[in-house]
């Protein structure tokens, strides 16, 4: 798990069930309702970190379409590119790597046995 995952998880203080591990897919994502909005998690097995959770909302287009966005590795950070406008935000911190002005709130996430769950402060 990254440092600043970690960070994330140890202040969570609830722990909220959202899917299954089998309701993920490999490398690509898939969105929740949590707490009255739309959350995309992204599921990279491999990693040190394999779920992130972010915002599904678009700070520049306004739409709800971030968990269909292309994940990778730009400039040594895991990435996701948003589908309409293709800014890459970081799956880790939620900040965007071309405009410091755009950001994607992220959530603690954890998978505990078969639960994916997000954890609320």
């Amino acid at each position: 798990m990254s440092q600043s995952n970690a960070a994330i998880t140890v202040q969570a203080q609830h722990w909220q069930t959202v899917c299954t591990r089998a309701d993920l897919v490999a490398q690509s994502g898939v969105v929740v309702w949590f707490d009255g909005r739309q959350v995309a998690l992204f599921y990279l097995p491999g990693q040190a970190t394999p779920v992130f959770a972010v915002d599904n909302h678009d700070p520049r287009s306004g739409a709800n379409v971030i968990g269909r966005g292309l994940v990778g590795e730009l400039k040594g950070e895991l990435v996701v590119a948003a589908p309409l406008y293709k800014q890459h935000f970081c799956l880790r911190d939620g900040r965007c790597l071309e405009d410091p002005q755009q950001a994607l709130q992220v959530w603690p996430v954890r998978i505990s046995g078969e639960q994916v769950e997000l954890g609320r402060y």
